[in-house]
């Protein structure tokens, strides 16, 4: 659970960033690394133990499983109708297993229950196609055979009705994972940055894709494993600065995928395309990321193997809750800003205890929104009149040379 201060800072980092952007020619690489920190604001950090590079013919790793104590990947649009075995020591591609009857259009993800190994065909970056697939392959001929024949799931999405090319789409899908006799598709949407959940049956045929439910991710869900062991599912993805994120989700239902307690954490790994997760017992899980290179501004991120264990986010978020509801005494004299307002009185006073240059002051709400902004230099005695405020809760905010500067206060 995300506390409402750690939004606040974030507005209010937010507004400094903005402030200043006005004034200086901001880089592109700058602007990334400034949200890529202060997004580290918003959520609780999942620890994950990175294993090493994937094999370079699956540089473009985009599902994962693990099946008989190896990992199964495969590539993503254009590559070859193969799955790849890698070994969780080694990293080494043990086996090769070629699906004989299709092609990879844009293989994005992949899951199995008990008897069947699905693909998922269904990469629609553009929202294009008509010819979205999923894959199905028997575990009794993928073990017996590096050439197996698959059964082919074809659908539609109930509700789109329009196939134009308009760019990067919200028909677009990069995560398929089984729940009880479902097959469930997270749609990555690249305009509204969210998902929406689809049901098909797990049965070969033609199909309209059933809408369940949608959530706000505020960033690109390309991954997703449903454990049945803990009966929760796990969901992947990154936002627009490459920063990886995971959601936990408990008490998805056939009806309904995200009705119950959703939480999100992010990855503790930098920058980074994560494209899969896999479960692989009750508390271990793998996931991969994709090769990126960006020329402008200049990135070149590897595709790596990293697994992690879910519970440690839940003792983190603990220790982060106690750390939050610590006390703080706002009169402390170290402090560098100190707020009080005589009884009755109109103005707000303050003691700014800084040798950091003053720039500018503003005065913000909870929701970060710009309520009023002043020069330093017009402010008389150390006190502003609030007596245009609501009786509500503000920032009252000081941009420095080193810095910003805030604290909260109660208006009339």
């Amino acid at each position: 659970m995300v506390s409402s201060r750690k939004y606040q800072i974030l507005w209010l980092y937010g507004q400094y960033f903005v402030h200043f952007s006005r004034n200086r020619d901001m880089k592109k690489e700058l602007i990334i690394i400034f949200f890529l920190l202060v997004s580290l604001i918003l959520t609780g950090q999942q620890p994950s133990q990175e294993l090493g590079p994937m094999p370079d013919i699956v540089f473009e790793t985009s599902g994962l499983i693990f099946y008989n104590g190896k990992l199964v990947t495969h590539n993503d649009s254009g590559g070859t109708p193969q799955l790849f075995e890698i070994d969780t020591v080694s990293l080494q591609i043990t086996r090769t297993i070629t699906l004989t009857n299709v092609e990879n259009v844009d293989w994005e993800d992949i899951a199995q229950d008990d008897l069947y190994i699905y693909i998922g065909d269904f990469g629609n970056n553009v929202g294009t196609r008509q010819d979205l697939a999923i894959y199905r392959v028997a575990k009794a001929d993928y073990d017996s055979s590096d050439s197996v024949t698959a059964e082919v799931i074809n659908f539609e999405y109930e509700d789109q009705a329009d196939f134009t090319n308009v760019g990067n789409s919200d028909w677009d899908a990069e995560a398929l994972f089984v729940l009880n006799d479902q097959l469930i598709v997270l749609t990555k949407q690249w305009q509204t940055e969210g998902t929406i959940a689809y049901s098909l049956p797990k049965v070969p045929g033609n199909y309209m894709a059933t809408k369940l439910d949608s959530y706000n991710t505020n960033g690109l869900v390309t991954g997703a494993t449903y454990n049945p062991t803990t009966e929760s599912l796990h969901i992947i993805g990154y936002n627009r600065f490459l920063q990886p994120f995971i959601f936990r989700v408990e008490g998805a239902s056939g009806n309904a995928i995200f009705e119950g307690t959703v939480s999100r954490s992010n990855f503790e790994i930098g920058q980074a395309q994560a494209e899969s997760i896999a479960y692989a017992d009750s508390n271990t899980y793998f996931f991969s990321t994709e090769v990126f290179t960006s020329a402008n501004p200049p990135i070149n991120l590897d595709s790596l193997l990293f697994s992690f264990k879910p519970e440690e986010t839940v003792e983190e978020e603990e220790e982060a809750e106690e750390e939050d509801n610590e006390p703080e005494n706002p009169e402390d004299e170290e402090s560098e800003l100190i707020l009080f307002r005589p009884f009755g009185s109109i103005y707000l006073n303050y003691r700014l205890n800084t040798e950091s240059k003053v720039l500018d002051t503003s005065i913000f709400d909870t929701s970060g929104r710009l309520i009023s902004n002043f020069s330093y230099g017009d402010i008389e005695d150390n006190r502003i009149d609030i007596s245009n405020l609501e009786g509500a809760v503000y920032y009252l905010t000081f941009y420095t040379s080193k810095g910003l500067i805030s604290k909260p206060f109660s208006g009339r």
